[in-house]
């Protein structure tokens, strides 16, 4: 066992779901993901939980969408409900074995289990922002997530390790100090109104008055690092061009361009898969408006891979999402849809916050 897979189970257990005496924990993970899981069993028990494991394919999801009638694709199962209503604790762990499986379905029938599986996630989220549920999510290295990085597996390994920080003697401790510094940074932002965000690829400005900025240091995602909020819903005004493709559900948008009006994205166009980009925008009322703005803060992870979990965690980004937006911040957004798209802020770029420089260059200036 590589002694970093044990430290990315202990990091999981011990820090993200702090599982004790008694925790019921659920586990959806892909097969591939077999010596992670295997190792989150064992510092689960070492804990005194209860690990009940379900094993996830993309290849089943993309026969139940190819084959599966409306009725079919939208039907939950009532096992997997009345799990996410009752378990303390829920962990992801993806390592799929074809990035590109549901590529090529109708886009029609992904909205579908959208939708389904959302029910499901909104669970999920109102029972962690009750603080009855625990989640967390995060990659295993496998050969498919290694070449949409373009590396080696043995390369790819070594970057999840550093990113997550299991390579650190200490990992638990690391992500203690990154939340404190999120909380620093929050307090200063508590109470301001107006961001203006300005660099090569965007001008755009925004309200945030009366929402709240949050931290990410490690619970939910790992690796981790952002803070984040919800805009206003009608303020949002001006154009992003984002630096990197974006990809959901196994489909590549490259060279995505956005423009806002009172919030709106009234035009929407890109160098690949234009028409999905804006299919997917059509998916409901709520898809057109911007759900999240967030800083990307984990300077242990410096290269684009394919994988929002990492690319939107990039030290020296911003990623604007799509759709529903996080009622904790004071979002009032619904959709099916929530996607997070990247932008490099690293040079000639600027945030400023009521008027004061905040973030420049990728570093904040307070």
């Amino acid at each position: 066992m590589d002694p970093r897979i044990t430290n990315l189970a202990n990091i999981l257990v011990n820090y993200s779901l702090e599982i004790k005496h008694g925790d019921w924990v659920i586990l959806w993970g892909d097969m591939d993901g077999l010596p992670l899981i295997t190792e989150i069993q064992r510092q689960v028990l070492k804990a005194g939980g209860h690990l009940e494991t379900a094993f996830r394919s993309d290849a089943l999801i993309e026969d139940v969408l190819k084959y599966g009638s409306e009725e079919q694709i939208r039907w939950t199962p009532p096992g997997l409900a009345g799990a996410v209503d009752r378990a303390d604790a829920a962990i992801t762990i993806r390592a799929p074995s074809n990035t590109r499986q549901l590529a090529k379905i109708d886009p029609a029938k992904q909205a579908f289990r959208a939708e389904a599986i959302g029910a499901i996630s909104r669970k999920i989220i109102e029972r962690q922002r009750a603080g009855s549920l625990r989640w967390t999510t995060t990659n295993f290295p496998c050969h498919a997530l290694a070449q949409e990085a373009d590396m080696s597996l043995r390369e790819y390994e070594d970057f999840v390790y550093h990113a997550t920080h299991a390579d650190d003697p200490d990992p638990i401790r690391y992500w203690e100090n990154v939340h404190k510094e999120h909380l620093r940074l929050l307090e200063w932002l508590k109470g301001k109104e107006r961001l203006e965000v300005r660099g090569p690829h965007v001008d755009l400005s925004f309200s945030v008055k009366g929402r709240k900025f949050l931290d990410a240091s490690g619970k939910l995602n790992m690796p981790d690092g952002e803070i984040y909020t919800s805009p206003v819903e009608d303020s949002v005004d001006g154009r992003i061009r984002y630096s990197f493709p974006a990809i959901h559900d196994g489909r590549q948008v490259d060279g995505i361009e956005l423009q806002f009006e009172q919030g709106r994205v009234v035009q929407a166009t890109a160098s690949k898969n234009e028409a999905y980009l804006n299919q997917l925008l059509d998916m409901d009322e709520g898809a057109r408006y911007l759900g999240e703005f967030a800083i990307g803060t984990n300077n242990n992870i410096q290269q684009y891979t394919g994988s929002t979990l990492y690319d939107e965690k990039i030290g020296g980004t911003i990623h604007l999402a799509v759709g529903f937006g996080f009622e904790e911040a004071g979002s009032k957004n619904h959709s099916s849809l929530h996607w997070d798209m990247v932008t490099d802020m690293r040079a000639d770029s600027e945030i400023l916050v009521d008027g004061e420089l905040f973030y420049k260059n990728g570093e904040f200036q307070v």
